[in-house]
């Protein structure tokens, strides 16, 4: 009996159902998931590729963008898989272990990303507020040491996570409405008291997106009264220019990241389905949308992109050209008309 009870309470696995009152439209709903994995995967890719292989670019500005796109990957495969699996396969059930490693992963690189945009954003005022000190003061070795400490920040905030919600039951069953586990929708479901839970899980947000946001919006201050005392109206805007794909990079990261939580927080009048809508915007469009933000507003990042396209094109070129030659060589000869 004992373990009967410990078995309902406490399951081995739990359904992901996908998006409340829309599972007739999961196949349709995947089309857009899928093109924008694949946008997602190639763009940050190819992004890794040219800060890779171009010199010119081992600047900490693209150092920190590397680091940021290798963030973004690991975000959208935790949960983007499992999400066309329950669209395509009805594939719900997934064991507890594997949805706490989902939750922690999901919300440990999530916090890398905002992470590296703040590194982005201190690169960004110390090229333009002190221009002198920049080189001296981002050499390699710190931009390796700031990394390291945004990785493990990341680690050491969400590890506790998944030990919070192992031991809880679930007396209403194991059924989440939703494409992928994290963290309020496993703590809603419980059955005992979860405030230590909540009011923990909203600490770390409030340290982790919070504090990030507020230094990032203290040196776009700093840099802002930096570029309006420029002598001439091109220097400020050239100045500007150089934060724009930046600023970009914030507003696609924070914007859905704050309707998201603030959703799960205070919209009790939401509908699920809107809740889990927003939460997928939140995973999705911030990591395909960065390598084309900085992609269409960086000069050297278009033209490594291009070069990379190009070499990859030139064996597909020669293989269809000599393939031509074969078969020419292989035709045969045209017979002489002697009725003449």
């Amino acid at each position: 009996m004992f373990t009967s009870n410990w078995t309902l309470l406490h399951p081995s696995k739990f359904l992901l159902m996908g998006i409340p009152g829309l599972q007739h439209a999961h196949l349709w709903i995947s089309i857009p998931f899928c093109c924008i994995y694949m946008v997602t995967i190639f763009g940050n890719f190819l992004l890794l590729g040219v800060i890779k292989t171009e010199p010119s670019l081992h600047e900490p500005m693209y150092l920190f963008l590397s680091m940021l796109a290798g963030a973004d990957l690991v975000v959208t495969t935790t949960t983007v898989p499992k999400a066309l699996r329950i669209f395509w396969f009805e594939n719900e059930d997934i064991h507890i272990n594997g949805c706490l490693m989902q939750l922690f992963f999901l919300h440990a690189f999530s916090t890398m990303e905002s992470g590296f945009i703040l590194a982005m954003a201190f690169d960004r005022y110390m090229a333009i507020c002190k221009p002198l000190r920049h080189s001296a003061v981002l050499t390699k070795d710190v931009i390796a040491k700031i990394g390291l400490a945004v990785v493990l920040r990341g680690i050491l905030l969400f590890s506790p996570h998944p030990l919070l919600l192992k031991w809880l039951p679930y007396c209403k069953g194991n059924i989440i409405f939703h494409t992928y586990c994290e963290f309020m929708c496993l703590v809603k479901p419980a059955c005992v008291d979860t405030t230590v839970q909540r009011y923990f899980g909203l600490i770390v947000a409030c340290l982790m997106g919070g504090l990030d946001l507020i230094l990032i919006i203290l040196s776009y201050i700093c840099i802002l009264q930096a570029v309006f005392k420029l002598p001439t109206k091109e220097a400020q805007a050239k100045s500007l220019g150089i934060c724009s794909s930046h600023a970009g990079a914030i507003l696609v990261s924070y914007f859905p990241a704050f309707f998201s939580i603030l959703t799960h927080r205070f919209g009790h009048s939401v509908s699920p389905c809107v809740h889990i809508i927003i939460a997928n915007i939140y995973v999705l469009l911030p990591p395909m949308a960065n390598p084309i933000i900085y992609g269409v507003r960086t000069k050297k990042i278009r033209e490594g992109a291009l070069k990379i396209l190009s070499r990859s094109s030139l064996p597909i070129q020669k293989a269809e050209s000599s393939k031509r030659e074969k078969c020419w060589d292989a035709a045969p000869a045209p017979v002489p008309d002697h009725s003449a």
